[in-house]
């Protein structure tokens, strides 16, 4: 609406302006006719007065002329001498003849009308002035000369009033046109903008997690109308796709699991009666056993990823050095013995992350356990607080990663060519799912001669560690 109220403004003044100007020199230039006219008029009338005898006479007839015609009419002689003024005697014998007066210099040297506008310094107003010579025959020659010029002025201020009263109204014109516009501007833009808007809300809603948000039966222009029915149609097929992908999850949870545990179950209760003597037996079915574990770990991770998707929790303040202590008592049984450290700042703000805490605890578990496959020696949590981020960082001791892996590494079902046999390759790939959710990122540090350190940076808190200690259990639980 404001760029086609601009639009409409400059029209409106590219039109109006030079209307304007062209209103006011038409305007001078009907005053200039009459004046011409009067001039020559009293130019041909005086030229048998200019003698002395006749001053008098000379002097009345200006007068006459004057104030018929609202001007100033003055006579001067051939030597621009003022011989006659219908304002009055005051000024005759003064010499008119210079160049701050060109129209009566070109009259008395070129025998021809000239003019000028500008400003007069007896009248003390701006004034339009045009002076006619008056020519008479030389009895000697034959020949017209100029014997003198009659000049006639007017004030431009009844002109200047004039065009400003005609400027007022074209600006009154221009400013109800310019009110028309905008108001059909507005209905126009309304028309767009009210199904764009309700558009916009519907999309918002489905953002929210409310699949079955729809834009309905938006009325406007057709591109806008089709946009809304295509939209309907996406949001139609998502929904089904979440709700298909949802009962996957329920079911997928429910006929994985159950067999994986009956299958675990029975292995333990093979393994446990398997004969003493029998030690291939037992090695192949600890190995099925063993197999058995990291089939449910892939389903579990898998089963991750698709609820991610859907989930909708709410964020909290969580306190990364609380939840590193809780994960390191977690894993310290599957540690085998080996050293395990949380590292936090003495001093400063602690590592407070805007984040979901079950988010955190599953970043921390396949960080740990990723480690702990990988590197034989000690692991190191450090938790800290930098340029607004709360930053979990999981550092190992073991052989590193390479530099043309370190790109690939959180990418879903990726096995480097270091990586130990039974991992899934999908630690990762969840770790970096879920920081991305809590609007953060996960760095993997490049250019270490040995062991490998994972960052996990999330947006910081403005929350307190006993918001933080209030969460956990909730989270935990």
């Amino acid at each position: 609406m404001l760029a086609f109220g601009y639009l409409l403004l400059v029209v409106i003044v590219a039109l109006e302006v030079p209307l304007a100007v062209n209103l006011r020199n038409r305007s001078l230039a009907e005053q200039r006719a009459q004046e011409t006219t009067l001039a020559v008029a009293t130019a041909a009338q005086a030229k048998s007065l200019l003698s002395k005898a006749d001053r008098d006479a000379l002097q009345r007839q200006v007068r006459a002329q004057a104030v018929a015609n609202r001007s100033r009419v003055i006579v001067v002689d051939s030597h621009g001498e003022l011989i006659a003024d219908s304002s009055g005697p005051d000024l005759l014998g003064e010499d008119y003849a210079t160049v701050d007066r060109p129209e009566i210099l070109g009259a008395l040297r070129d025998g021809q009308v000239s003019f000028r506008i500008g400003f007069s310094d007896t009248l003390k107003q701006q004034i339009q002035a045009v002076a006619a010579p008056v020519t008479a025959v030389d009895r000697t020659t034959g020949e017209p000369v100029t014997v003198g010029a009659v000049r006639v002025t007017q004030t431009t201020d009844q002109i200047s009033e004039s065009v400003r009263r005609s400027v007022v109204g074209l600006v009154a014109i221009g400013v109800g046109v310019l009110a028309a516009g905008l108001l059909v501007a507005f209905v126009l833009a309304g028309s767009v903008s009210r199904p764009l808007r309700r558009l916009a809300g519907t999309a918002a809603e489905l953002g929210d997690g409310r699949l079955d948000a729809r834009a309905g039966d938006v009325r406007g222009p057709r591109e806008v109308e089709e946009v809304a029915g295509s939209f309907d149609e996406m949001a139609a097929r998502l929904e089904a796709t979440v709700r298909a992908q949802r009962e996957f999850t329920a079911n997928a949870s429910h006929q994985l699991r159950t067999p994986l545990t009956g299958l675990k179950l029975r292995l333990e209760t093979a393994i446990e009666e398997a004969p003493a003597d029998a030690a291939d037996l037992r090695r192949q079915l600890e190995a099925a056993d063993r197999e058995a574990d990291r089939l449910a770990a892939i389903v579990e991770r898998l089963l991750v990823l698709a609820r991610r998707v859907e989930d909708g929790e709410a964020l909290t303040v969580v306190d990364l050095s609380a939840a590193a202590q809780v994960a390191c008592e977690r894993f310290r049984g599957k540690a085998g013995g080996r050293e395990m450290e949380v590292r936090s700042p003495g001093f400063g703000p602690a590592a407070l992350a805007l984040a979901d805490r079950g988010d955190i605890d599953q970043m921390l578990d396949a960080l740990l356990d990723n480690a702990l496959a990988y590197a034989p020696g000690r692991v190191v949590i450090e938790t800290a607080r930098s340029d607004g981020q709360a930053v979990m960082a999981v550092e190992d001791e073991g052989p590193g990663i390479p530099d043309d892996e370190v790109e690939r590494v959180s990418e879903r079902f990726f096995r480097g060519r270091n990586a130990p046999e039974g991992g899934s390759g999908l630690g990762l790939a969840i770790v970096r799912d879920l920081a991305e959710r809590a609007g953060g990122e996960m760095v993997v540090v490049g250019g270490r001669e040995r062991g490998a350190r994972i960052e996990v940076r999330l947006p910081g808190a403005r929350g307190t560690p006993d918001e933080a200690r209030r969460t956990a259990p909730e989270a935990s639980a």
